[in-house]
C-alpha cells in the first residue's frame, strides 16, 4: 500500500470588526506587503495562507472556487462588506504568452475599510486576530534614483507608430495600443510601501495597487461586482493636463472635442459592452464620454453598468473583458498580432487584471495602468510602463508626449519633481 501524506486541514477565516485603525496604507509591513485603496478605502494585507500560479483568469476561478468550498469560516461581522472574509489578490498578464506568470494570493491577514467600517480577517490554520503584527521600519524614500531607455528608443518606439498608422491607413485593423517602457536604478532598495503612500496620497481617485511587487496607481476599473451590481469604467483618449494659454480652449474641452480621440474611445466602450452582454442585464452604455480629470492627463471616460446574471463572478467578468480595446485595439486578433511585431517588449503584467474576490464571488479588478514592477533578482532596479492608443489621426510626437505624461505617476512617487520630456 502506497502511504499518503495527511491532507492539510481546511484553512479557517476569521473576521471582526474593529475600530479605525488609521491610514491603511501606514500598516503595510517591509516584506510581502499587499494594498488595493481608494480615497482612503480598501484593504490591505500579508503573510500567505495558499498561492496559485493560474495559467489563465479561468485557471484562476476553478481554483478559487474550489478553495472556497473548504474553507471554515468563523465571521463576526454582520453582513460583512464586500472583501471582508475570505479574499484573494491577483494579478494577471497581459499576453498568455508572456514568460512571466500570474498570481492570485490567499493572505495571512486582512486589514479593510469600506463606507464607514473597518475589520480584520486572519486566515489559516491560527485565525486568532486579538493582535496585530506591528508594520515594522517605516518605508523609506528612494534614493540616487536614474532612468535609462527601455526595450525602444524614443526614436524608434514613434518609428513604431508611423508603422502603426499606416497599418490602420491599410485597414487591417482600426485601433492597437503600443506600450513603451522606462528602466529604474536606484542606490538602495526599492521600497514599494513608500511608493503606495506617495500615490494614494497623490491620486485618491484611483485605485492604489501593490501585488507580488508590482505597483501603480489605476484610473481604470475593468469590471467591479458587488452584490449583483456590475460597473466598468472605459477610459481611452487623453490629453496631456497644462493651463490653457489666452485665447485657447481649456484641455477638458479640446479632449471632449477631438475625433482622434472620441472615435479611440468608441472603439473601447463598444468592446467593453460586446464582453459583458452574454453574462449580464439591464446593460447601461452612455451615449456619450465625460471628462475623468487627474493630476497629470484627462481621459474621456465612460461608467457602464449592468446586473450580473447567475454565476457571473467577478472573475468570470475579468475574463471576459480582457484585453479590452483600452489595452490592446480593434479587432483583438489583429491589435495583439500588431503589438507582437511592433512593442519589441514583454508587457509582463502591466495592462492585465489587477484586483482582488471574495468567496462571494465579489470584487473589483482594475487594468494594471500607471504603474512599475520591481526587479526580483535585484530590488534596485525597476521597470515603468505606459501605453497609448493609436488610430488614424495618430501623431507619433504627441502620442510620446501622453506616453511621458502616463510616466509621471510613477516618477513623481520615485522622487522626481519635474514633469520630464525624455528618459
Amino acid at each position: 500500500m502506497i502511504e499518503r501524506d495527511p491532507a492539510p486541514p481546511p484553512l479557517r477565516v476569521r473576521s471582526v470588526e474593529v475600530e479605525d485603525l488609521g491610514p491603511l496604507e501606514a500598516l503595510l509591513p517591509p516584506e510581502g506587503a499587499t494594498a488595493w485603496i481608494r480615497r482612503g478605502e480598501g484593504m490591505v494585507a500579508w503573510g500567505e495562507a495558499a498561492r496559485h500560479k493560474p495559467t489563465s483568469i479561468a485557471d484562476a476561478e476553478e481554483w478559487w472556487t474550489t478553495l472556497c468550498a473548504s474553507v471554515v469560516v468563523e465571521s463576526e461581522l454582520a453582513e460583512g462588506p464586500s472583501g471582508s472574509g475570505l479574499v484573494a489578490f491577483g494579478s494577471f498578464v497581459f499576453d498568455p504568452d508572456s514568460a512571466a506568470r500570474s498570481t492570485l494570493v490567499v493572505p495571512a491577514t486582512v486589514v479593510g475599510r469600506r463606507d464607514g467600517r473597518s475589520w480584520v480577517t486572519r486566515i489559516g490554520p491560527d485565525v486568532d486576530v486579538a493582535v496585530l503584527p506591528s508594520p515594522g521600519a517605516p518605508p523609506r524614500p528612494p534614493v540616487g534614483v536614474r532612468y535609462a531607455e527601455g526595450a525602444l528608443s524614443t526614436d524608434a518606439w514613434q518609428a513604431a507608430v508611423c508603422q502603426a498608422v499606416r497599418r490602420i491607413g491599410a485597414g487591417e485593423l482600426e485601433k492597437v495600443v503600443l506600450a513603451r517602457d522606462l528602466l529604474v536604478s536606484a542606490a538602495a532598495e526599492i521600497d514599494p510601501r513608500f511608493l503606495v503612500a506617495r500615490l494614494a496620497q497623490r491620486y485618491a481617485s484611483c485605485w492604489t495597487y501593490l501585488v507580488d511587487d508590482l505597483v501603480g496607481a489605476t484610473p481604470e476599473m475593468l469590471v467591479r461586482r458587488e452584490g449583483g451590481r456590475v460597473t466598468s469604467r472605459v477610459l481611452a483618449g487623453t490629453i496631456r493636463r497644462t493651463a490653457p494659454a489666452d485665447g485657447h480652449l481649456d484641455p477638458g474641452a479640446v479632449l471632449a472635442q477631438s475625433g482622434k480621440d472620441l472615435e479611440e474611445h468608441a472603439y473601447a466602450v463598444a468592446s467593453v459592452a460586446r464582453s459583458l452582454a452574454p453574462f449580464c442585464s439591464d446593460l447601461d452604455v452612455p451615449a456619450t464620454p465625460y471628462v475623468l480629470e487627474l493630476p497629470n492627463v484627462l481621459h474621456l471616460a465612460t461608467d457602464v453598468t449592468a446586473v450580473a446574471r447567475p454565476g457571473s463572478t467577478a472573475l468570470a467578468l475579468a475574463a471576459a473583458l480582457h484585453p479590452s480595446a483600452a489595452v490592446c485595439g480593434t479587432p483583438t486578433p489583429a491589435a495583439r498580432s500588431l503589438i507582437a511585431e511592433l512593442e519589441h517588449l514583454d508587457r509582463e503584467r502591466y495592462a492585465g487584471p489587477v484586483g482582488w474576490v471574495d468567496a462571494h464571488g465579489d470584487g473589483e479588478w482594475g487594468i494594471a495602468l500607471r504603474c512599475g514592477q520591481l526587479d526580483e533578482t535585484d530590488r534596485r532596479r525597476m521597470r515603468l510602463y505606459a501605453g497609448c492608443g493609436i488610430v488614424a489621426g495618430s501623431d507619433p510626437a504627441a502620442e510620446l508626449a501622453e506616453s511621458v505624461a502616463k510616466l509621471l505617476p510613477m516618477r513623481e512617487a520615485l522622487g522626481d519633481p519635474g514633469t520630464p520630456s525624455t528618459p
